[in-house]
């Protein structure tokens, strides 16, 4: 999307700090990052490391994130910390995404509660299946709780082979199941994709020309797409 022209903002909420890895962001340069945002003891600018891509920033993941969880037990309105640390975010960017643990703890529940929608990706693999139905009550719960007008923006197909008949099954379910709400494009398995982030890097930087790259450029036209509708509507 930054690729695009687009002004994109990565909030990494996962302690594993994959997504500030991926973008080549320093463990030195982590010493400001979500744990503050959420703590309140940094605002969003001063949390923002720019990255290799113009127009992308993202807010790291650090250590401290880990213990998050427990601390934030005992403030009030816990589920809204993340909500009110961006709520001033302004025209700064365009998009924000907002990358989640794999557990559905208080941190995935900040996240839905800041959230407009929810992008999943989902590995075509069977015991995903199961993974995402107890994503979806989760999110039923959140829109009915907190976050009334929160939705699905779409479900993403990773890691794809299409030489795999389960990967073509699991697809086939999904699509039945969600309909429209599957994103066309699906992200095919690719050793450019595992490699890039080793190197610090977006796969559209690693090797423009994979056949990952092109994918998630094509997803990326196709979230624009989705939401250009969705403001029209």
């Amino acid at each position: 999307m930054a690729a695009i022209k687009k002004r994109v903002l990565v909030i990494d909420l996962d302690p594993q700090g994959n997504a500030s890895t991926s973008l080549g962001i320093d463990q030195k340069n982590r010493e400001i990052g979500t744990y503050n945002l959420l703590m309140g003891d940094a605002v969003l600018s001063e949390a923002v490391v720019p990255t290799s891509v113009p127009g992308l920033g993202v807010v790291p993941s650090g250590v401290e994130l880990a213990g998050a969880e427990l601390e934030l037990i005992d403030i009030e309105n816990r589920q809204e910390c993340l909500k009110k640390a961006i709520a001033d975010v302004g025209t700064d960017w365009d998009f924000i995404l907002i990358d989640c643990p794999p557990s559905l703890g208080l941190l995935t529940l900040n996240a839905l509660v800041a959230a407009d929608a929810v992008m999943v990706p989902l590995q075509a693999e069977f015991l995903a299946l199961e993974g995402i139905s107890h994503l979806v009550r989760t999110i039923e719960r959140v829109k009915k709780s907190f976050n009334p007008t929160l939705e699905i923006q779409g479900i993403v197909l990773t890691m794809v082979d299409k030489r795999n008949n389960l990967s073509e099954m699991v697809e086939s379910d999904v699509r039945e199941y969600f309909g429209g709400k599957v994103y066309t494009t699906t992200i095919p398995r690719n050793v450019r994709i595992s490699e890039a982030p080793s190197h610090g890097k977006p796969v559209l930087l690693y090797d423009f020309q994979s056949k990952g790259a092109r994918a998630y450029l094509d997803l990326a036209g196709e979230v624009l797409k989705r939401e250009q509708g969705a403001a029209a509507a």
